[in-house]
This record gives structure tokens, sequence and C-alpha cells, in this order.
């Protein structure tokens, strides 16, 4: 049951994520144009958190061995992504209206906007979302000789989550549902992703931490 639990955190992880950089690209292109800046910032910004979020993920459980800690940090995450329909739009407002509305847009700025644009929105929520692998991996290993294999199925599980949320996302989502529905489900789904961390959390022991094989077993 633990290690089901586990699987489904990291999966819906990586679902989440890849919904958010492909619905976002999507939503980013109403302010922003579809140009390729538009994609180039959504990708390198969930990239940025992707690697923010798996460095903090791993120092958190190296501190803190307990999953329930990580609904502090998914419920807020949610809520933000519950909120987007309403907020995203004055913060992206306040990108676009800073230019004079009567000259062009400067083409670095038609570059760097998007990028700050994606930033401010799903920056945050990614990168917590993030950090459900790392730790883990953490969680999962009690014996280093173990390590390899623990890590490597939990970051297969995760992406396999990632490769459903692109055709999910790509093929049905944005097909039958609105923009601000998709966001209010994944931010639903987010604070879902906290409540299994507290019910993996009472369901175990805190680990103790890992230690190697003795020699010459």
């Amino acid at each position: 049951m633990k290690s089901a639990t586990a699987a489904v955190l990291v999966f819906l992880g990586g679902f989440i994520i890849m919904v958010l950089e492909i619905v976002g690209a999507r939503f980013l292109a109403k302010d922003f144009g579809s140009s390729f800046h538009v994609w180039v910032s959504q990708i390198g910004v969930v990239l940025i958190a992707l690697a923010a979020g798996y460095y903090l993920g791993g120092a958190l459980a190296d501190r803190w061995q307990r999953p329930g800690l990580l609904v502090l940090l998914l419920a807020p995450a949610g809520v933000l992504l519950l909120v987007i329909p309403e907020t995203a739009g004055w913060l992206l407002e306040a990108i676009i209206s800073r230019h004079p509305p009567d000259q062009p847009v400067p083409p670095l700025w038609q570059k760097l906007d998007p990028v700050f644009g994606s930033a401010l929105v799903f920056l945050m929520p990614c990168v917590v979302l993030a950090m459900l692998s790392p730790y883990m991996i953490r969680l999962a290993t009690r014996d280093l000789a173990q390590l390899g294999r623990s890590s490597g199925m939990i970051i297969a599980i995760s992406t396999l989550g990632s490769i459903a949320g692109v055709f999910v996302s790509g093929f049905i989502l944005i097909d039958h549902l609105r923009l601000s529905a998709i966001f209010r489900l994944m931010g639903a789904l987010t604070i879902g992703l906290g409540c299994l961390c507290l019910f993996l959390d009472r369901s175990r022991p805190c680990a103790a931490p890992a230690t190697s094989s003795p020699r010459g077993a």
C-alpha cells in the first residue's frame, strides 16, 4: 500500500507538471501571442522549476523524512493553481502594460516578457511538484545497495506520468475543457497529493537514515 501510494504521488506529480507546461503555453498565448518565444519560455521555466524542485526536495528529505510535511507546500501550490483564472490576468497585464501602447515592443522584451509571465504563474507550483520525486526516493532508500533500483523506479514512474500528461492534455483536456477548468482540476489534484502525503506519513514509521550493507554480506 505504501509503495503504491508513493507511485501514485510521483506519477501524478509528473502528470500535473506536464499538463501545466502544455496548457500553460496555450494560456500565455492569449497575451503574448502563439510565437516560438512563448513555447521556449514555458519549456525553459518548467525546466528551471524541475532543477530547483529536485534540489530542494532532496535537501528537504535529508532533513525531515516525513512526507506529511509536503502538504504544507502542496496545499498552497494547489490553491495558486485554483486561482490562476482569477489572478493571472492582471499579473500578465502588468507585464504588458509597462510598454508604451503607441510604440512597438523591443525585440528583447518580446522574448523575455513571456519568460517573466510564465515564471510568475507557473514556477512556484512546478517547483513544489518536482520536489515529490527526490523526496520519495529518499524515503524509499533504506539500504544504499538498493539506491539505484529505487531511484530508477521512481524516476521512471514520474516520467510515465509526464508522458501521460502530454497526451491527455493535448488530446483530451484542451479539446473538452476550458483552460480555467483545467487549472482548477490540476489545483484540486495538487491539494489531493498533499492529502496522500499525510496518508503516507501516518501509515509508515519515520524512516531511518540510509546505511550501506555490511561488508562481506
